[in-house]
């Protein structure tokens, strides 16, 4: 199968800002102290789990490994999938708005580190406890955020 990547660029520019279905990952990094890592995001300056779009031509997996590295510099190995979020409603600071279908993913770091400098999607990352978020980029990040806690026995 032929990736193309831009395919979300490209769909734009024919569809303006109208709404528009896209798939995404997600995933879900925690540390040893049962904390969750979060991206804040370059576009909306609030946070959210590191992930992103599938590209054309992609698996969720692919999606997943080229996501979580560019979004976090992590490589990651998938531990085990939490769930598909179809309610993902957004209306982008350009105007783009999107029901984003998310596929939840429980990773481990398989090597890579974090993030350093800024990106043009990432401003920093960090490790939040579950009853300290910080806001968050839209409801079903928080949706995702709920569905891990739970994964872990954490109070929410």
């Amino acid at each position: 199968m032929i990736i193309v990547s831009n395919y979300i660029e490209d769909i734009r520019s024919k569809v303006g800002n109208m709404p528009i279905i896209l798939n995404a990952v997600a995933g879900v990094v925690m540390n040893s102290n049962q904390q969750i890592l979060l991206q804040e995001r370059a576009d909306t300056h609030n946070w959210g789990l590191p992930g992103g779009y599938m590209e054309y031509g992609e698996t969720f997996l692919e999606t997943l490994h080229r996501e979580m590295l560019e979004d976090s510099g992590l490589k990651v190995e998938v531990v085990d999938m939490l769930g598909t979020f179809e309610q993902g409603f957004v209306t982008y600071p350009n105007g783009d708005q999107a029901q984003v279908i998310t596929r939840l993913y429980l990773v481990e770091p398989a090597g890579g580190e974090l993030l350093r400098e800024q990106t043009d999607e990432t401003l920093s990352l960090r490790y939040f406890s579950f009853d300290e978020l910080p806001p968050l980029f839209n409801q079903q990040n928080m949706d995702m955020i709920k569905v891990t806690a739970k994964y872990f026995h954490e109070e929410f």
